[in-house]
């Protein structure tokens, strides 16, 4: 059993906004494996599936982004799996929009739901971060990652979350080593 943790807000006001992104993503793998994602359980919606031929749960937390660190050791403990069986897709300001990286452990640089993960969870499990850039001008990050992406940007963000969802399919086929080789070029090099 694998966990798959997409970071986001929860509500309508926050739904096409930079930083619900991870929650992007799990729509996607939802809508391509065909599995439910929604009711609410262990402060999250959870759907459970089959993903690249691994048993997988899909889930958004709903504990608001700072806090995610409550539900996913929520779920930790109700699906029984190790921080090592865990995948978290979030967003990322330190990656160029349209780019993602794959990675294993390491610090939350930053974001605060990642680092709710680690003082819940350890830092052992692996991240597939999605960028969104810098906002422009210095402006503040709070405002811009809770602000929507533009229309000419959505073309860019379905690409970068279909690939994301392919990452996180490559990360259950192929493992870490491998996934991070192919898609961190792959991003490295606008691909």
């Amino acid at each position: 059993m694998r966990l798959v943790v997409g970071l986001g807000n929860p509500g309508s006001r926050y739904r096409r906004t930079r930083h619900n992104v991870g929650f992007m993503v799990v729509d996607r793998l939802a809508a391509r494996w065909r599995i439910a994602v929604g009711g609410r359980r262990h402060e999250a919606e959870v759907g459970v599936g089959e993903i690249a031929g691994v048993r997988a749960v899909l889930s958004k937390p709903q504990t608001f982004m700072n806090a995610s660190g409550e539900a996913v050791a929520r779920l930790r403990r109700a699906y029984r799996v190790t921080p090592a069986e865990i995948v978290v897709i979030h967003d990322d300001l330190d990656i160029a929009p349209g780019r993602l990286r794959v990675r294993g452990g390491g610090s939350a640089g930053g974001h605060q739901g990642v680092a709710s993960l680690i003082a819940a969870l350890g830092a052992e499990f692996a991240r597939v971060r999605v960028g969104i850039g810098r906002p422009p001008g210095g402006s503040d990050p709070v405002d811009f990652v809770l602000s929507p992406f533009t229309a000419e940007e959505w073309a860019m963000v379905e690409g970068v979350i279909e690939r994301a969802a392919e990452g996180v399919e490559s990360l259950f086929r192929e493992g870490l080593e491998r996934t991070m080789n192919v898609f961190n070029v792959r991003s490295a090099t606008g691909g």
